[in-house]
């Protein structure tokens, strides 16, 4: 296939140019909204519009009545929870999972377009590096988990899994966010 054929085909089937900065958006205020939650409970403790404001993603974040299995918390973290649904695409997008019963949150993304750069995007930005600290880092696969701490409060701590390079497959969880307040 000639050079130019190929260039085309990926640009007919690559996302739209501002599809990734939703998606970054979206990963970015899902974590947002997960430091929000843990580290200031009074805006959520009145009700959900204080909450939805501090994280400033407007209409694209809303509450949903249950998720799938496979976007809950480990079964410890399942008490008092509340979903959250991020969409950043038609078909593609987050779900932070909180609880009102305990200090975590627990984010999900998935969806038909690689979410690997968007987050790559969000955790080397200047923004997230003034707010988490890496702590370690493994890969097993083509996965690879970081464990970062909050350095406005050290006690919160995350581990962010995702796909190591662009191009990973996209029929599973593409990344998973556990965060905890110890």
């Amino acid at each position: 296939m000639h050079y130019s054929a190929i260039t085309a085909l990926a640009v007919l089937f690559a996302p739209p140019a501002d599809a990734q900065s939703v998606l970054e958006q979206g990963f970015a205020g899902a974590i947002h909204g997960c430091e929000e939650w843990v580290l200031n409970p009074d805006s959520w403790i009145n009700g959900p519009a204080p909450f939805i404001s501090a994280v400033g993603l407007g209409d694209k974040m809303g509450l949903v009545a249950q998720v799938d299995e496979v976007s809950l918390p480990p079964v410890p973290l399942r008490r008092g929870n509340h979903y959250w649904r991020i969409n950043s695409t038609d078909a593609a997008g987050y779900l932070l999972v909180v609880s009102d019963q305990m200090p975590m949150c627990h984010i999900t993304g998935g969806g038909d377009v690689d979410l690997q750069p968007a987050v790559e995007a969000v955790l080397t930005s200047g923004e997230f590096s003034n707010r988490w600290e890496a702590v370690e880092r493994s890969e097993v696969g083509d996965m690879a988990s970081t464990v970062f701490r909050n350095r406005t409060d050290p006690s919160l701590s995350a581990v962010i899994s995702r796909a190591t390079a662009p191009g990973a497959r996209l029929d599973r969880v593409q990344v998973l966010v556990t965060a905890t307040y110890k």
